[in-house]
C-alpha cells in the first residue's frame, strides 16, 4: 500500500467532517435574530396587544388590514392609531408622541417582529381566508404587553403545519394539506 493511501484514509473523512461542522456552525451561529423563537426588539413606543386585542377587543383585522388583501398583514399606519387617539388618553407621553409624529407626517418606524428572509414568500390572505387563527404563528397576542415572537419562524414549523394543518384549521374545513413544493414559498 502507497503511504499517501493511508494519509488519504484518514485525512478525507476528517476534512468531510470538519467542513460539515463548519458549515453547519456556520448557518447555526449567523442565524437572524428575528427569526428566533422569543424575538422581542424594543419599539419606538410602547404598545400593549394585551390592552388593545385583549381587554378592549380591537380585531387583529381592524389594525393589520392587509392580512386579507395583500401578501403583507403590515403595521397599522399613524392614521390608523389616531383614530381613537384623537380623544382617548391624549395626556399620556407615548400618545403626545404619537400626536406629534402624526402631525409631522412621518410614518411611524416600528420594528418588524414576524419577519422572514427575502427568499421567503409568504402570502396571509390564503392562511386568513382558510380560518387559520393569527394566534396560531402569532402566539396569544392578546395576552401579550410586550409582542414577542411565539415560535421560530425556520421553514420545519411551516412545512409541520403544511403537513397536518388539522389543528390549524376550523372544524369542518376542506383543506388537507398546504402546499409542499418548493416554488409555493421560494421564488
Amino acid at each position: 500500500m502507497h503511504p499517501f493511501d493511508r494519509a488519504f484514509r484518514l485525512i478525507l473523512p476528517v476534512g468531510a467532517v470538519a467542513v460539515l461542522v463548519t458549515v453547519l456552525a456556520v448557518g447555526w451561529f449567523t442565524e437572524p435574530d428575528q427569526l428566533l423563537k422569543g424575538y422581542e426588539p424594543a419599539q419606538p413606543i410602547p404598545f400593549s396587544h394585551k390592552l388593545h386585542a385583549g381587554t378592549m377587543k380591537v380585531p387583529c383585522l381592524y389594525c393589520h388590514v392587509g392580512a386579507t388583501r395583500s401578501r403583507i398583514a403590515g403595521v397599522p399606519s399613524v392614521e390608523t392609531c389616531m383614530n381613537c387617539h384623537r380623544v382617548t388618553k391624549t395626556d399620556s407621553p407615548a400618545i403626545i408622541q404619537l400626536t406629534r409624529i402624526y402631525e409631522s407626517g412621518r410614518p411611524l418606524l416600528w420594528k418588524r417582529i414576524h419577519d422572514l428572509p427575502d427568499y421567503v414568500y409568504f402570502d396571509h390572505r390564503p392562511h386568513v381566508h382558510a380560518g387559520i387563527a393569527c394566534q396560531t404563528c402569532h402566539g396569544e397576542v392578546q395576552t401579550m404587553d410586550v409582542v414577542y415572537q411565539h415560535m421560530s419562524m425556520r421553514m420545519g414549523n411551516c412545512l409541520g403545519c403544511h403537513r397536518d394543518p388539522h389543528a390549524a384549521l376550523p372544524e369542518h374545513s376542506p383543506v388537507k394539506r398546504g402546499p409542499e413544493n418548493c416554488y409555493a414559498c421560494h421564488r
